[in-house]
């Protein structure tokens, strides 16, 4: 496996963590100071877009480390909720490294 499969969720799964609770944000101000309705519905379809290529990236990742079912569904919903998908992301890259290391191609001696 590459390392640019890590790099590419890692980052997915940051941006999609914040853009979650700048959305939990704005929900709070439509919905308890009645004000924001643009805004959350502009950062709602970002977020929604964002989280469809988290999804992809995920996935890939999930396929080519040989998840189970069940840990892919965990890691895949992980981002809607808030604050989850920074602790998934960080036991995903714990357990993700040792295959990159693995597959790192051996150096020739000179």
């Amino acid at each position: 496996m590459k390392r640019i499969v890590l790099t590419r969720y890692r980052v997915m799964a940051y941006v999609t963590a914040v853009m979650l609770l700048v959305l939990c944000t704005c929900m709070v101000f439509k919905y308890g100071f009645d004000t924001g309705e643009d805004v959350t519905f502009m950062v709602s379809q970002a977020h929604g877009i964002l989280y469809i290529i988290y999804l992809i990236f995920a996935f890939d990742l999930g396929s080519k480390a040989r998840w189970k079912f069940g840990k892919l569904l965990w890691i895949l919903l992980s981002g809607t909720i808030p604050f989850a998908a920074f602790f998934v992301e960080r036991k995903v890259v714990r357990d993700v490294e040792p295959l990159l290391a693995d597959a790192s191609p051996a150096v020739a001696k000179v």
